[in-house]
This record gives structure tokens, sequence and C-alpha cells, in this order.
């Protein structure tokens, strides 16, 4: 005797076709459902992926920049040592040519019209030369 299978159904037996109907359509809308919010994830896995990619790239570039600003400070330090060196080289020379007119003055090998050489290289801040203020006039702006 073979038996006959049938569908299972989650429902009471009888079936009522508007609970059967509400099914359908509750199954249909949560597959939708779902579907969007697949789609939702895949977009948003896109934007991100894309973000990094952005990310990585104004890093490598930033990184760039940084390496370049480091070796351009390691050439100004260089060079500002070396201003350093030959300021202080003659710095002594001046001292050296200064003490020399000064035991000439002591010795009166010269004549009292050789002025001492202004030593602004050790007094940066006083200017050796008087300033003269600008004048501006109505004239100037004009042009």
């Amino acid at each position: 005797m073979a038996s006959t299978q049938r569908p299972v159904s989650s429902g009471s037996e009888g079936g009522d076709p508007q609970m059967d109907e509400r099914k359908r359509k509750r199954m249909l809308s949560n597959r939708e459902s779902a579907r969007r919010s697949r789609m939702r994830k895949q977009k948003q896995m896109e934007d991100l992926t894309n973000e990094v990619s952005r990310l990585q790239s104004e890093n490598k570039q930033l990184a760039q920049s940084i390496k370049v600003k480091e070796e351009q400070y390691a050439e100004m330090e260089a060079a500002n040592d070396i201003v350093k060196v030959q300021t202080m080289e003659l710095a002594d020379r001046l001292r050296f040519l200064n003490s020399i007119l000064e035991i000439a003055e002591d010795v009166n090998v010269f004549s009292d019209e050789i002025p001492l050489i202004p030593d602004s290289l050790l007094n940066p801040w006083q200017i050796p030369y008087p300033i003269h203020p600008i004048m501006a006039s109505a004239d100037m702006l004009m042009h």
C-alpha cells in the first residue's frame, strides 16, 4: 500500500485561504527586506573599502611629504651649522684684527685716523649705521 504524502503546512490543516495569502505576502516581504538588507551591507562594504583605499593613498602621500620635509630640514640644519662655524671664524678674525689695531694704537705706529672695525658679528642686535625713517607721501600712494 502506497501512502500519499501531503505538503505539510505550518498553519492549521484545513487551511484558511486568507491566512495562506498573508503568509505568502509576509514571506515575499521578508525576502525583499532581506535582499535590501544584503544590498545595503554590500554598498556599505564597498564604501568602506573605497574609503580605506583613499585613506591609504592619502597616508602614503603624507608619509612621502614628511620624508621630503625631513630631508629638507636636515639640509637646512647642515647649512645652518656651516654658517654658524663661518660666523664664529669671522668673529675670531675680527677680534684678532681689532686686537692688532689696539696694539698698534698703543705703540703709536698708526695715526689716529684708523678706526676700529665695528664688531656687528658679535653684537648683531646693535646696528652700526643710523636708521633713517622712511617718509611716505600722498604722491607715492597714487602710483
